[in-house]
């Protein structure tokens, strides 16, 4: 007897064993592909405020020798 003339059953058991590398493979690849798409947007999101934090401190600290920047208003 071979693999196919096997029932219906058992056959997709054996199909589906045959197989499980594969899908494995897939999946641990999709989640990968997921995580690495968030770690870019946090990444992304980081230096945002980094560059936001740095514009505002050097609006509310001035230049290094105390004077404001030019063309920032301050309160």
């Amino acid at each position: 007897m071979t693999l196919p003339d096997l029932p219906r059953t058992p056959w997709r058991f054996v199909s589906a064993v045959a197989q499980w590398h594969v899908t494995s493979q897939q999946t641990a690849r999709r989640n990968a592909q997921v995580a690495s798409t968030a770690l870019a947007q946090r990444r992304r999101e980081h230096l945002d405020v980094e560059e936001f934090l740095s514009a505002h401190a050097a609006a509310r600290l001035g230049t290094p020798d105390g004077l404001p920047l030019p063309g920032v208003r301050t309160a």
